[in-house]
């Protein structure tokens, strides 16, 4: 890449050489076909036209050729900020993810990631290219014409940019509301297809039209005030280069008359300013342009400015998993230290056991599961795997050694195969079809049009709620971790797919280390030991049996369950 960024620079010196030298055969021929006789006329001014259309396809040819070379640069530099994003966000914590605005943070990083590719195209190709040729076409005029004329050169150039600089400063703050009135509709966009179905289920179609009218309306006013603008900026710089060029052609005519200075000389002087006026006006266009891509850059880089919440020690150590024994010591935890969520829990999975924690909703048996992944840190006491404090471990391998079948399994926009085998990427044919047998869902697959290769859609739209939850089963089957955890994994199932769902994950959790999360008490009375938990934290533990008799809040709440059950 260095080597490319060393070629293309010396193409774009030669081709900026190139080009100043036009004006100059230019202005030869114009003095030849002033000054020479008609046998001259033959030869002179053919060989000075031809160099002027060599000069001009010189120029071209190195502007090409340095384009050429550069453009991997640009592609790369793209590439890599874009890949460093990408990772920086996988790496975030939990809780970010859970505040973010998918559509926001979508066109953040898409601005940012076309602001990086912009500037390094017009800083290399438009900004150092203007200031060699200004350098250049000034000391030619005064070389080659009248100090005066270079000096009203030199002023035009300074207050166009001058007045350049100052109207963009000004018109910056048109941009900045441009890019939120920007990144709100598409937030309101985005999250509004989203819930596709829900706002189809309350007729509210005119609702959210409003709500995203009112951003783009926003972004209307905006640009509109961009655009005008943008029109006085113009106006202005035309005015700067039309005065420039007017005091140039007086000097010359002037020089004319006095003798000092030919007809090609007027010709040279006008051409060199009529030249400079494009670069220019791109350097009014690049300013904008850079002052524009730094704003779209400064959010994407907020986000990179984001810090992980939860990240490795620095001598964290990869976790030994042997007989995968869960352990919570005096845990507590809120994700508002204004509102604990756990308090003070004490629990244990011995190798191979199957424990259960159930309790109403708004408890942390959730956050049970988050923790032990180590998405959050505890507040107090600590959290630990065959002794080792989950803290003191790297996340890879600590979540490598966990599998989870979530209440809501969210499928990738993919193949039914690679769902499954992103258990285990690079996984074969053969053991993603196996998994598929273990949870009873591979005569179904095979059964589709399409087989292993039908999309599922987004979130896994295309699947009913059991498919989804059996190609979830299937996955943490070709994971084979030591650890499972069940969060609500049928919770949201009819009574009939749950008890079929219910022995595909009694076969998965045979040999394993198994904590569960329930709602449904009927999915627990298996259980090894069955945790009650609630608001004060664990008030009840035991087998289902002995819960029962023991007629405290467990038996409450398999009796309202059971009341509800016959109820429907």
């Amino acid at each position: 890449m260095r080597a490319r960024v060393v070629v293309a620079l010396t193409f774009l010196f030669l081709s900026k050489i190139a080009i100043v030298y036009v004006p100059i055969v230019y202005k030869k021929a114009v003095d030849s076909l002033s000054l020479a006789g008609d046998d001259i006329l033959l030869v002179v001014p053919i060989g000075v036209i031809t160099a002027y259309g060599l000069a001009r396809v010189t120029s071209l040819g190195f502007s090409e050729a340095r384009d050429a070379i550069f453009a991997r640069v640009g592609q790369r530099a793209v590439r890599t900020v874009a890949l460093q994003v990408f990772c920086h966000l996988h790496q975030l914590s939990l809780r970010f993810h859970l505040e973010r605005q998918t559509g926001g943070l979508s066109r953040v990083i898409e601005r940012g990631n076309r602001a990086i590719e912009l500037l390094l195209r017009i800083s290399l190709f438009n900004l150092i290219p203007t200031v060699i040729e200004l350098t250049l076409v000034f000391g030619i005029l005064w070389y080659m014409l009248d100090a005066v004329i270079a000096c009203i050169t030199l002023a035009t150039v300074v207050v166009y940019i001058a007045y350049t600089m100052t109207v963009t400063e000004w018109r910056i703050r048109f941009r900045r509301q441009m890019n939120e009135a920007d990144t709100g509709a598409n937030t309101r966009a985005i999250d509004s297809l989203l819930n596709f179905e829900t706002v189809k289920y309350f007729g509210t179609e005119g609702h959210e039209a409003r709500r995203y009218d009112e951003r783009l309306k926003s972004y209307e006013d905006a640009a509109v005030k961009s655009n005008v603008s943008l029109a006085a900026l113009n106006f202005g710089q035309a005015a700067i280069i039309s005065v420039g060029i007017t005091l140039v052609m007086l000097v010359s005519a002037g020089g004319i008359v006095s003798g000092t200075m030919t007809v090609g000389d007027f010709v040279l002087a006008n051409t060199y300013l009529m030249q400079l006026y494009q670069p220019l006006n791109l350097f009014g266009f690049v300013y904008r342009e850079i002052k524009q891509a730094f704003i779209d850059i400064e959010q994407m880089f907020q986000v990179l400015a984001s810090e992980a919440e939860i990240t490795d020690k620095p001598d964290a150590k990869h976790l030994v998993v042997k007989d995968a024994v869960i352990q919570f010591e005096g845990v507590g935890f809120g994700y508002d230290e204004r509102r604990p969520i756990l308090k003070d829990v004490n629990l244990s999975v011995p190798r191979g056991h199957k424990v259960a924690v159930v309790g109403p909703s708004g408890v942390g048996k959730s956050t049970l599961a988050r923790l032990l992944y180590r998405f959050y840190d505890v507040d107090r006491g600590r959290v630990m795997i065959d002794g080792q404090d989950v803290r003191d471990v790297t996340q890879e391998s600590l979540r490598a050694a966990i599998g989870i079948v979530p209440q809501d399994t969210v499928l990738f926009n993919d193949t039914i195969s690679y769902n499954i085998a992103y258990g285990r990427p690079g996984a074969t044919e053969k053991e993603v079809h196996e998994a598929a047998r273990l949870a009873h869902i591979h005569e179904f697959i095979v059964g589709l049009p399409d087989g292993y290769d039908t999309m599922v859609g987004e979130r896994g739209l295309k699947l009913s709620g059991g498919e989804k939850q059996r190609v979830a089963i299937a996955r943490t089957i070709l994971k084979n971790p030591k650890i499972l955890i069940f969060d609500e994994a049928t919770s949201a199932l009819d009574t009939h797919t749950e008890r079929a769902i219910q022995q595909n994950l009694g076969d998965l959790a045979k040999g394993r280390t198994t904590l569960i999360i329930a709602h449904r008490l009927s999915t627990v009375i298996d259980a090894d030991q069955i945790l009650v938990l609630e608001s004060s934290g664990i008030v009840e533990r035991g087998h289902h049996a002995d819960l029962l008799e023991r007629g405290g809040p467990y038996a409450g709440m398999w009796r309202r369950q059971e009341a509800s059950v016959e109820a429907h």
